[in-house]
C-alpha cells in the first residue's frame, strides 16, 4: 500500500540521520550529511552538519589546549569557535580557557620559584591562589625552600668561620629537617669538627716551632692529604730539631768555649737544609781559618815579630779588620824603627855632649869629636877644620883633627879659604852639603890590607849664633842614613857651643893676665886720679842737674822715635804686601791671558781656514757658519782684552802716546764707521763739528778713539728709533768741575746724544762701574758686559779730562767727554803697578759696550825712540802691554820689512813641501797649526815638550823652519832655542818664538835666547804665512794655480 509522500522524505532523512548521530556520539565528527532541496529533512541536515561542525571544532581547540598543556608551550591560546556560540558551547569553551589559564600562572609561578631555587635564590617562594593538589604541591616546595634557606644559611655561616675568619669549633643548627638533610647538617659538623681538631693541632705545633719549642709533634687522627700533611710537618720539626742541636752545638763550640774546627752533621737532609748546613759549616770553616790566622799573627807581634801579615782571604768586616790589623803591624814596625833611631839619636847626643864637657883644648876636643863622630855614622875617613883669624882679620879654615888619615908631616897644616873647595863653601853658605856618588877618583880610604873609594861626603859647618867656628868633613864607602844627617845637623850647634866656649876661655885667661898686669899701672894712676876726681866732683853735681834734664826730653825724643818706628815698620809692611799682592795680581792675569788666548788661538785659525775655503768644498751657508765662529771667536778676544784692559787703566799702566789729532780728519773717520750701523738700524746718524774748533788737539789718538767709539756703540744699542749724534765744539769754564779743565786756556767736548731708553735718575751713579749694568736682570733687553763705560771713565782721568752723563728716562741720553785743547804738562799721578797684556785694536765695526774694536792678532813690536821720547811711560814692571793700531806705523826697528800680501794673494800661497816643526804642549794649536801649514804646501813634524823638539831635529835633518811655544813644561822654548843654536848645524835656523802670555820683556829674552821673530797667540794666519815666506829660501814660495 502506498504511504503519502511526506512520511517517505522524513524516513529517508531519519535513516541517513541516524548513521551520522551514531558516528557523531562516537566521536566522529568529520562526517557531514547532503542537504538537497528544502523543507523538514534538509533543514534536520543542515542542523546535523553545523552540529558536526561545532563540535570537531571544539574537539580540535580542546586537542589543541592539552598538547599545548602537555608539552608546556604556556600561555596556551584561548579556545576560539567561529560564529557566535551561546550555551552549552560558549560555557564550554570559557571552562577550557579558565583552566587554561589557571594552570598557566600556577606552573609558571611553580617553575620561577624551582628556577630561582635551581640558580641558588632561596628567597622565593610560590603564592599563586591554587587548590587541592596544586596546593598541596605549592605548600610542600615553599616549606622545601624554607628548609634549603636554613640549611644554607647554617653551612655558610659555619664555612665562614671556619674557612675565612678562622674561628674553629662552629656547628651548624637547623631545626626541623629530617631524612638527607639532617644527614647533610651532621656530616658537615662532622667535618667541621674534624677540621677543627687538625687545624689546631697543625697550629699549636708551627706556633711551638716559631716560638723556637721543637718537642711538639701532631698526633691528631687523619687521612687523606691531611695526615701527608701532618706527617710532612713532623719530618720538619724532627729535622729542624737535629738542625738546631747542630748549629747550636757548632755555635757553642766557636762562639763560647772557643773550639775551632767544629762541624755540622745533620743525617738524612737534603734541599734547603743541607745547603743551611753546608753554609752553617763553611761559616765556621772560613771562621775558623780567619780566626787562627789572626791569633798567629797577633801572637807573633806580641812577640816582637813585626814581620808578620794576615795573609787569609777574608771579605766584608772580616777584612777591615785583617787590612787593619796589617796596617797597624806595619806603623807598628815603623813607629818602632822611628823610635829606635829617635833613642839613638838623643843617646848619642847626650853622650857626645857629655864627653864634649870639661875640654880646654880645640885640637884635643876636635880629635875626640872625630873618634867619636866618624863610626857612629859609619864614617871611614874624616877631617876637622877649625876657623883661624889673621890679625888683619882674615878668616881661613885650618885642619885641626883627622879620622882615617893621618895629618901633613911636613909643611904647615892644610887650609882653605872661604869659599875655596867645598869645605869653604859650606862655611859661606852655613849650610850642610852632601855628595853621593862621588867618583873612584875623589878619594882613597887606605888600611893595611888594601884601599877603597868612598861614595858619599858630607861636610857640616859648626855654627855659633850664626858664626862659623869649623867645618867637619866625613866619607864612608856607603851612604849616610838619614838619621846620621840628623845626628850631624844636631851636633853642629853643640859642637859650636863647646868651640865658642873654649876659644872665650882662652881669650879670656888672656885678657886675665893683661888685666892683672894693668891693674898694677891702674893703682898709681888711681891715686893721682883721687885728686882730680874730688875736683871734678863739684862739678859732678851741676852736671847730674842738667842730666836729669837732658835724661828727661831723651826719654821724650825716645818715646817719640819708638813711635815713628813703628809708623815706618808698619808702612814697610803695607809697601811689602801690595808689592807682593801686585806681583800676584800681574801673574795672574799673566797667566789667565795664557790659558784663555792659547785655545782661542786654535778656534780662530781653524775657525779662518773654514771660512777661507780654499779647497772650495764648502757650502756658502757653512762658510758663513765658519765666518760666524771666527767673529764669536774674536768677540770673545775681545772680551778678555777688556777685562786685562780694565784691571789695567785702574792700575795706572796705560802706555799714553800723545799726538796732533785732526778733529776734522777724526770726525769723518767716527762718521765713516758708525754710518753703515745706524743705517742698519734704521737710525739717523749725525756728526757735528764747530767752525769755531782749533784744527787739531794734543792728546793720545787711540785713547780717545777708544773713548769715542764706547759712547757711540752705547748710542746705537741701546737706540731703537730716531736718531744718534756726535758733536764737537769748544767748551766754558763754568760746564766742567776739574779744575785744570777751568785753568786751561781752550776746552773741547765731544757730545753723543740720542733718543734711545734713557737711563733712570737712580742708576746713574751705577753707569761707570765695572760689570755694572742698569738692567742686570737674567731677562735683560741689552746685552754686553758692563766694562766700557768702566774703562772710558779711566781712560778720561789718564787724559786729563772729565766725562760727564745727562738723561731722561725715555726720552734719552747725553755723554760729553772734555779734553784740553794743548797738552798736559805731566800724567795724571797714578800707582805703579804691574801692567797688564791688552790685544792691539784696530777700528773696525763696533759691538758691545765694551771697547769698541775688533783685535788685530799682531805681535808686541819694540817701540821706536820717538816714541818713547814722546809717551807718558806710567807702567811699572809687569806684562808687556801689545801694541795698539797706532804704534805699528813706524817699523824703523823691525828686521825685516814684512811685505804683507793681499788676503787672495796670501790664500793662494804654495810651498814646496819644505818641512816645519811645530813644538806645542797644547793638542789643539799643534792640530789648528798643522790644518794651516798644510793647506799651503808645507810638512808638518810636532813635538809636545822642548825635549821632544831636539830629538825631532836629531831625526829630520831637513827641517827649515821651529815654531816654538815659549810656555812649556819641563823645559820652556827659550832654553830650547838656545840650547838648538849651541849646535852648529842649526845656528842659521829659522826659529820663530810663539807664546800666548806677554810678560814684559819676553819678546827681548826670546830675541837674545837666538829667535829668528816673535809672535803672540791668537796667531795671525797671515802673519804667519807673511814670515814663512819671507824666511824660506828664494823662490820656494809660489802661487798656486
Amino acid at each position: 500500500m502506498s504511504q503519502p509522500p511526506d512520511r517517505d522524505d522524513a524516513e529517508q532523512v531519519l535513516a541517513r540521520l541516524l548513521p551520522a548521530l551514531r558516528e557523531l556520539r562516537d566521536g566522529n565528527f568529520r562526517r557531514r550529511l547532503v542537504v538537497s532541496g528544502d523543507g523538514p529533512a534538509a533543514e534536520a541536515a543542515a542542523i546535523y552538519n553545523e552540529v558536526a561542525e561545532r563540535n570537531q571544532r571544539l574537539a580540535g581547540e580542546l586537542q589543541r589546549v592539552g598538547e599545548s598543556v602537555a608539552r608546556g608551550q604556556l600561555p596556551v591560546a584561548p579556545v576560539s569557535l567561529d560564529g557566535d556560540v551561546e550555551g552549552g558551547w560558549a560555557l564550554a569553551a570559557d571552562s577550557v580557557n579558565f583552566m587554561a589559564d589557571n594552570l598557566t600562572s600556577q606552573v609558571r609561578d611553580i617553575a620561577q620559584v624551582a628556577t630561582a631555587v635551581a640558580a641558588g635564590d632561596l628567597t622565593q617562594k610560590i603564592d599563586v591562589d591554587a587548590q587541592g593538589e596544586i596546593l598541596q604541591l605549592k605548600n610542600t616546595i615553599n616549606t622545601m625552600v624554607d628548609q634549603l634557606s636554613a640549611f644554607a644559611a647554617e653551612v655558610t655561616r659555619v664555612a665562614r668561620e671556619v674557612g675565612t675568619e678562622g674561628k674553629l669549633g662552629g656547628q651548624a643548627r637547623v631545626y626541623g629537617v629530617a631524612g638527607i638533610w639532617k644527614d647533610l647538617t651532621d656530616n658537615v659538623n662532622i667535618m667541621a669538627d674534624n677540621l677543627t681538631n687538625q687545624v689546631r693541632s697543625i697550629a699549636q705545633v708551627t706556633t711551638s716551632v716559631a716560638q723556637g719549642d721543637l718537642s711538639k709533634k701532631i698526633d691528631v687522627n687523619a687521612r687523606g692529604e691531611i695526615l701527608e700533611l701532618k706527617t710532612t710537618i713532623n719530618t720538619m720539626v724532627d729535622q729542624l730539631s737535629a738542625f738546631a742541636a747542630e748549629v747550636t752545638r757548632v755555635a757553642r763550640e766557636v762562639g763560647t768555649e772557643g773550639q775551632l774546627g767544629g762541624q755540622a752533621e745533620v743525617a738524612d737532609v737534603s734541599g734547603t737544609w743541607r745547603r743551611l748546613t753546608e753554609s752553617v759549616n763553611r761559616l765556621a770553616g772560613n771562621l775558623t781559618a780567619q780566626v787562627r790566622a789572626i791569633a798567629q799573627v797577633a801572637t807573633a807581634v806580641t812577640e816582637g815579630d813585626l814581620t808578620r801579615q794576615i795573609t787569609v782571604d777574608a771579605s766584608g768586616e772580616v777584612a777591615e779588620l785583617k787590612d787593619n790589623i796589617n796596617a797597624m803591624i806595619s806603623n807598628l814596625k815603623e813607629t818602632t824603627r822611628a823610635n829606635q833611631e829617635q833613642d839613638w839619636l838623643k843617646t848619642n847626643l847626650a853622650r857626645i855632649s857629655a864627653l864634649m864637657q870639661g875640654q880646654h883644648d880645640l885640637d884635643a876636643l876636635a880629635q875626640l869629636i872625630m873618634s867619636e863622630l866618624a863610626p857612629l855614622v859609619s864614617a871611614l875617613q874624616g877631617a876637622f877644620f877649625l876657623t883661624r883669624t889673621t890679625e888683619d882679620g882674615h878668616r881661613y879654615l885650618e885642619h885641626a883633627a883627622g879620622y882615617g888619615r893621618p895629618p901633613a908631616r911636613h909643611g904647615p897644616p892644610l887650609r882653605f879659604d872661604f869659599g875655596e873647595s867645598l869645605v869653604g863653601q859650606a862655611a859661606v853658605d852655613r849650610k850642610s852639603i852632601l855628595v853621593e856618588n862621588a867618583p873612584p877618583d875623589y878619594i882613597r880610604v887606605t888600611s893595611g890590607l888594601g884601599q877603597s873609594s868612598p861614595t858619599s861626603v858630607a861636610i857640616v859647618p859648626v855654627l855659633f849664633e850664626g858664626a862659623v867656628l869649623g867645618v867637619i868633613e866625613l866619607a864612608g864607602i856607603h851612604g849616610f842614613s838619614s838619621v846620621h844627617l840628623d845626628l850631624l845637623e844636631r851636633l853642629k850647634e853643640s859642637i859650636g857651643v863647646e868651640v865658642n866656649t873654649i876659644v872665650v876661655n882662652t881669650r879670656t885667661e888672656a885678657l886675665l893676665g893683661e888685666s892683672q898686669h894693668l891693674a898694677s899701672e891702674l893703682q898709681a894712676r888711681s891715686e893721682q886720679l883721687q885728686h882730680q876726681q874730688d875736683e871734678l866732683q863739684r862739678s859732678n853735681i851741676e852736671l847730674e842737674d842738667k842730666a836729669a834734664l837732658l835724661a828727661s826730653r831723651n826719654k821724650d825724643i825716645e818715646l817719640k822715635n819708638i813711635e815713628i818706628e813703628q809708623a815706618r815698620q808698619e808702612l814697610e809692611e803695607r809697601a811689602r804686601q801690595l808689592s807682593q799682592a801686585s806681583a800676584y795680581k800681574s801673574e795672574f792675569l799673566a797667566n789667565m791671558s795664557h790659558e784663555l788666548r792659547t785655545p782661542l788661538n786654535s778656534v780662530l785659525i781653524l775657525a779662518k781656514l773654514l771660512a777661507d775655503n780654499m779647497d772650495g768644498n764648502l757650502t756658502p751657508q757653512q762658510v758663513d757658519l765658519a765666518r760666524t765662529v771666527h767673529q764669536a771667536g774674536s768677540d770673545l778676544l775681545q772680551l778678555i782684552n777688556d777685562v786685562l784692559d780694565l784691571s789695567k787703566v785702574e792700575a795706572g799702566q796705560m802706555h799714553l802716546l800723545p799726538e796732533d789729532v785732526e778733529i776734522g780728519e777724526l770726525a769723518r773717520s767716527v762718521e765713516s764707521m758708525y754710518q753703515p750701523v745706524a743705517a742698519d738700524k734704521g737710525l739717523d746718524f749725525n756728526v757735528v763739528v764747530a767752525p769755531s774748533l782749533p784744527p787739531s788737539l794734543h792728546t793720545d789718538r787711540s785713547r780717545l778713539e777708544q773713548i769715542v767709539r764706547n759712547l757711540l756703540s752705547n748710542a746705537v744699542k741701546f737706540t731703537d728709533r730716531g736718531s744718534v749724534e756726535l758733536r764737537i765744539r769748544p767748551a766754558q769754564p763754568t760746564e766742567v768741575n776739574l779744575g785744570t779743565l777751568r785753568r786751561a786756556r781752550q776746552r773741547i767736548v765731544f757730545s753723543v746724544r740720542d733718543t734711545g731708553i734713557g737711563i733712570p735718575t737712580d742708576k746713574l751713579s751705577l753707569v761707570f762701574e765695572a760689570f755694572q749694568q742698569v738692567d742686570g736682570t737674567t731677562v735683560r733687553k741689552y746685552g754686553g758686559t758692563g766694562l766700557g763705560l768702566s774703562i772710558s771713565r779711566e781712560l778720561t782721568t789718564l787724559l786729563g779730562g772729565e766725562l760727564q752723563v745727562r738723561s731722561e728716562p725715555g726720552q734719552g741720553t747725553t755723554f760729553s767727554l772734555y779734553l784740553s785743547a794743548e797738552p798736559a804738562m805731566e800724567p795724571p799721578a797714578r800707582p805703579e803697578l804691574p801692567e797688564v797684556p791688552e790685544a792691539s785694536d784696530a777700528p773696525e765695526a763696533p759691538t758691545e759696550d765694551t771697547e769698541e774694536t775688533t783685535a788685530v792678532d799682531t805681535p808686541p813690536l819694540p817701540r821706536t825712540p820717538s816714541e818713547a821720547e814722546n809717551s807718558w811711560d806710567v807702567s811699572a814692571e809687569g806684562i808687556e802691554p801689545p801694541l795698539r793700531s797706532t804704534e805699528l806705523i813706524n817699523q824703523d826697528t823691525q828686521p825685516h820689512v814684512h811685505r804683507a800680501a793681499e788676503p787672495a794673494q796670501r790664500g793662494a800661497l804654495q810651498f814646496n813641501s819644505e818641512k816645519v816643526l811645530v813644538v806645542d804642549d797644547d793638542e789643539r794649536s799643534v792640530h789648528a797649526m798643522r790644518v794651516l801649514l798644510e793647506q799651503h804646501g808645507l810638512q808638518v813634524v810636532n813635538a809636545d815638550n822642548a825635549l821632544g823638539a831636539l830629538s825631532e831635529l836629531r831625526r829630520h835633518n831637513d827641517l827649515v823652519i821651529v815654531l816654538m811655544d815659549v810656555m812649556m813644561p819641563q823645559l820652556d822654548g827659550n832654553e830650547a832655542i838656545r840650547m838648538i843654536r849651541e849646535m852648529p848645524r842649526y845656528r842659521d835656523l829659522t826659529i820663530i818664538a810663539v807664546t800666548a802670555k806677554a810678560m814684559k820683556g819676553d819678546r827681548e829674552q826670546s830675541i837674545a835666547a837666538g829667535a829668528t821673530e816673535y809672535l803672540t797667540k791668537p796667531v795671525d794666519a797671515d802673519r804667519l804665512l807673511d814670515l814663512l815666506s819671507e824666511h824660506l829660501p828664494a823662490g820656494m814660495a809660489a802661487e798656486a794655480e
